[in-house]
């Protein structure tokens, strides 16, 4: 018989990554921070695009492009509309483009601090596993071991026991993924059946609520 709880957490971070960039109005590298705003530059039949971030020191501004010289007849009609409407989301989702910010910056700064919108997706009576698929719609700079530290009754130190013992499974299964940042698609699978308060500390720590 299948005793298992489902749980969704959907993690969210709750500051964007700072590109490091030799600022011309300090004179030396500076932290840079997303406005959250987008710039568009038309010349002829192509456009600019850039995301515009701004220095923690001096606020002088920086264009992080989005994409350059792009042929309006190649841009999606609704990435365009968002675009000219300066759409926040969108504006979010590229201030996590790390592959973007790479090219360009010295170094970046990220940040492990999340917001965990836990949710229950099937529960079992008496349930003696719980299963947490991880949900990371930005990259988030945070260990799998930390974070089942913080958010579960269980201690870093025991956590590579549990999986030697096969109590705790981790899918898909890699090489020191207790140890590696949380991925979008990461599954964790815990057996409790040996916890005594199962049914109340374990469901509210996995599921955020009470039973």
């Amino acid at each position: 018989m299948c005793t298992i709880l489902r749980v969704r957490w959907t993690l969210t971070p709750l500051a964007a990554p700072r590109p490091w960039l030799a600022c011309s109005g300090c004179g030396v590298p500076r932290a840079f921070e997303t406005t959250g705003k987008i710039r568009l530059n038309a010349n002829g039949r192509k456009l600019d695009a850039w995301l515009i971030y701004a220095c923690t020191s001096c606020e002088k501004t920086w264009n992080r492009p989005i994409f350059e010289r792009q042929p309006l007849r190649a841009i999606e009609p609704s990435l365009l509309a968002r675009l000219q409407a300066n759409d926040p989301e969108l504006a979010r989702a590229e201030s996590f483009n790390l592959d973007a910010l790479r090219r360009k910056a010295l170094r970046i700064e990220e940040y492990a601090d999340v917001a965990i919108d836990k949710q229950v997706v099937d529960e079992m009576p008496r349930w003696t596993r719980i299963e947490i698929a991880m949900v990371a719609p930005h990259p988030v700079d945070l260990r799998l071991d930390r974070l089942l530290a913080r958010e579960l009754p269980l201690s870093r130190s025991g956590l590579p026991e549990l999986e030697r013992q096969g109590r705790l499974r981790i899918a898909p299964s890699r090489g020191g993924a207790l140890r590696r940042r949380i991925g979008q698609g990461l599954v964790v699978i815990l057996d409790i059946a040996d916890a005594v308060e199962r049914g109340g500390l374990w469901r509210a720590a996995a599921a955020g609520a009470s039973p």
